[in-house]
């Protein structure tokens, strides 16, 4: 009969083996086994997940690869083409307005801008495309809808589209591009582009008023509190400037000649909405369980949200429905030699899934990304390649280990930009109430500007988000910028110095704050140290730390005081929805390639309280809007230009933001993450991005070797223990037959 001691010594004998036999058949994926064979792509987003995916809402970078996936505007950019060039996506083709005078009449092309009363878009969408899969469309027998009446009882606990049994689909038509800018003056979500476009469709400022009222008459007797509204049906009120003349032409009227109007219908905001889906999720109980278009978009994309899970993962799969679109044939030059014309003419999306992974830290996910775990670091952000890129110029191992793995960081500049603004609301930092408290303000403003190196900050520390300091608004590669050239450097805070702009000294910045009110940072009356707020929108982790230090440091050169209040990214829209923030740093990923787009970052009626736009400075000034309306109305051109540089030069003045610089954009692709190109204005990036699945499974188990030695030392020192243990057994086997005491195992 076999000893207790000796089981136990071969129970741990078989342990060993067993473990080793499983770390045999380990890895360090933190995907499902099998995943990376799949055609799927992996990335990740930071901290917490997409605010908004309802289209009329949503305006912030987060959200973009979900939304820009999901619902399809009328037009697009070409992936490839340098300048950027408009084309068709779910239109038939780019279309040029007709011009109307005040009487109606047609007016010729090549009409003078004060003769024009008002622009006519006639759009054919085109026929057969079809809606993603969707229980809002799903009908019985008789044709009637099988989830538009619901209790909460029948809703129980359903919280996501694909807990409902059957979904539906119907064809896109006119009328849900109508009912997409007439959900524009809702007042049930936050509509961050309301106030612009007010500003230009006929009849749009007007039908918010009438909104209003109805959805008074709607809610009354509903308390404020309530998550569950009556369906506010946009179909009952007709808008002047929207309208189907059929089921496939859209016409869109707009005030007097607006040249941009043609970049906004390729943003998600005049993406068409389904009325079917306003109503599905208006019924009780949708809101608490999760369901509404804030999660769970409804559109005719190639791609649809299929899994939301909180601040933890989202997955997009393709569109059962989706109409085909295929690869361009088309590019710059050096497009095809790298590889980027080798899908030329095939269907797209080409990947089947893509998932998105939270990762709150930038080391993890770079060290995901070099372990191959991430397809790209994150689909809408582009200082990866930037930040990829330094850490090779640091490093020769870097270099080397990133070259072996065959990694591309492709580089170029394109019209972005990041900036410190100053509240105009705020009494200390912004416009200021009386003629003499302005001119201070003003003074402290420029002072900061100075201050604020730039040029040391985002050109030699921080490369890895590295740019050109800025001197405007308006970013190079679009017309009317002079950035970069001898003439277009701002005099306010530098100057020329054999023919290069230097920035001004700290002196000439401290002489500034004494006219302010602030000899060397205290205020001039009470002799107390001036403290400015600033409200940063990420929560400070160990990198985004030594950035705020920096920031901190530049103030501190004036003897002035940077209190840090930084946030969650959400929590930073609240409070400056509010218009609560006092310094503030943000930035802007260009939406079209006019100057426009950013110079409407400081035009008043933009203003982010109360109009909830997206001037975040709430700067405003009459001068300034009248300019920004007539800029408005210019082709490109020399008036345009005159209008633009007066533009320019009354912001540089008044300097409602520290301009910032303009970063160099930058992606990160592995070897097998195909048709990767930068681009800030096109954000439907998924669709074009092909993998190699056999190639990712091989290179991940080469750079994910399981390291041994560390193993085989525990199971030497196992054996070693089994084996003293089994020599103090036998001795003490021998003590009890003779009747000896045994000698310590150790003194042997």
């Amino acid at each position: 009969m076999q000893s207790e001691s000796t089981s136990k010594r071969r129970a741990l004998l078989a342990g060993l083996v067993s473990l080793l036999a499983a770390l045999c058949g380990c890895n360090n994926s933190p995907y499902p086994d099998g995943a990376a064979a799949t055609n799927t792509l992996f990335n990740s987003f930071d901290e917490r997940s997409p605010r908004y995916l309802d289209p009329t809402a949503s305006y912030s970078n987060p959200e973009t690869p979900y939304t820009y996936s999901a619902y399809e505007p009328l037009y697009a950019y070409h992936y490839l083409k340098r300048p950027y060039v408009l084309i068709p996506k779910a239109a038939e083709e780019v279309v040029k307005p007709y011009y109307l005078d005040k009487n109606g009449q047609r007016l010729a092309d090549d009409a003078a801008p004060d003769q024009i009363a008002e622009s006519v878009y006639d759009v054919r969408i085109k026929k057969g495309i079809r809606y993603a899969p969707h229980p809002a469309f799903a009908k019985n027998d008789k044709g009637e809808y099988l989830y538009h009446h619901l209790t909460p009882s029948q809703l129980g606990d359903k919280r996501s589209p694909w807990d409902f049994e059957k979904q539906g689909t119907r064809e896109l038509v006119a009328e849900d591009y109508v009912y997409a800018f007439k959900r524009h003056a809702t007042t049930r979500i936050e509509t961050s582009i309301f106030a612009t476009f007010s500003e230009y469709m006929i009849g749009l400022k007007e039908y918010g008023e009438l909104i209003k009222a109805e959805d008074r008459k709607l809610l009354a007797g509903t308390p404020e509190s309530s998550p569950d509204k009556p369906f506010l049906d946009f179909r009952n009120w007709p808008l002047a400037g929207a309208q189907a003349l059929d089921r496939h032409t859209l016409r869109m009227r707009i005030k007097g000649k607006y040249p941009q109007w043609k970049y906004w219908l390729s943003l998600t905001f005049t993406s068409p909405v389904p009325w079917e889906a306003d109503a599905f999720y208006s019924q009780p109980g949708m809101n608490a369980n999760g369901l509404s278009l804030i999660r769970w978009p409804v559109g005719t994309g190639p791609f649809m949200m299929t899994e939301f899970v909180q601040d933890r993962r989202h997955v997009m799969a393709r569109n059962p429905n989706f109409h085909g679109e295929t690869y361009p044939c088309e590019g710059m030059p050096g497009d095809k030699e790298a590889g980027l014309l080798d899908d030329c003419g095939k269907a797209m999306p080409f990947v089947d899934t893509f998932v998105s992974s939270i990762i709150k830290e930038k080391v993890p996910r770079k060290e995901m990304f070099k372990q191959g775990y991430l397809d790209i670091p994150e689909i809408e952000r582009p200082e990866w390649g930037v930040e990829f890129n330094t850490d090779m110029e640091d490093s020769d191992a870097v270099r080397r280990l990133f070259e072996e793995r065959g990694f591309r960081f492709p580089l170029t500049t394109d019209i972005n930009n990041w900036y410190l603004g100053f509240n105009w609301l705020d009494p200390v930092i912004g416009k200021g109430d009386t003629p003499e408290q302005q001119l201070k303000n003003r003074k402290l403003r420029q002072a900061l500007s100075i201050a604020i190196d730039w040029e040391e900050g985002y050109g030699r520390i921080f490369r890895n988000k590295g740019g050109v300091a800025a001197h405007g608004p308006v970013p190079p590669g679009v017309f009317g910028s002079r950035e970069g050239k001898p003439e277009g450097y701002n005099k306010i805070t530098h100057e020329l110095v054999n023919g290069q702009p230097l920035r001004r000294s700290v002196a000439e910045a401290k002489k500034l704050l004494v006219e302010a009110g602030y000899p060397d940072g205290r205020e001039a009356k009470t002799g107390k140290p001036l403290v400015l707020n600033y409200d940063y929108q990420r929560t400070p982790t160990p990198e985004i730390k030594s950035e705020l230090d920096w920031m901190v440091k530049q103030f501190a050169k004036l003897g002035v005081q940077l209190e840090i209040r930084a946030t969650d990214y959400n929590q930073f829209q609240d409070k400056v929805l509010k218009g609560k923030q006092q310094i503030f740093w943000w930035g802007w990923l260009g939406d079209y390639p006019d100057a426009e787009n950013f110079l409407f970052l400081l035009y008043g009626p933009n203003a982010k309280f109360p109009h909830q736009g997206e001037n975040a400075a709430n700067y405003s000034t009459p001068e300034y809007d009248r300019l920004y309306r007539e800029m408005q109305t210019l082709e490109d051109g020399p008036q345009k230009q005159k209008v633009v540089d007066q533009m320019v030069a009354l912001v540089r003045e008044d300097a409602p933001w520290a301009w910032g610089y303009w970063p160099y954009v930058g992606l990160a692709f592995q070897p097998w993450t195909h048709n990767g190109k930068p681009s800030i204005m096109i954000r439907d990036l998924a669709k074009y991005y092909r993998i190699d699945a056999k190639e990712r499974v091989a290179r991940q188990a080469q750079w994910n070797r399981p390291t041994w030695w560390p193993m085989l030392l525990l199971l030497a020192a196992a054996l070693g223990l089994a084996a003293v243990g089994r020599r103090s057994y036998r001795l003490r086997q021998q003590a009890t037959a003779t009747g000896v005491a045994p000698v310590p195992a150790a003194a042997t």
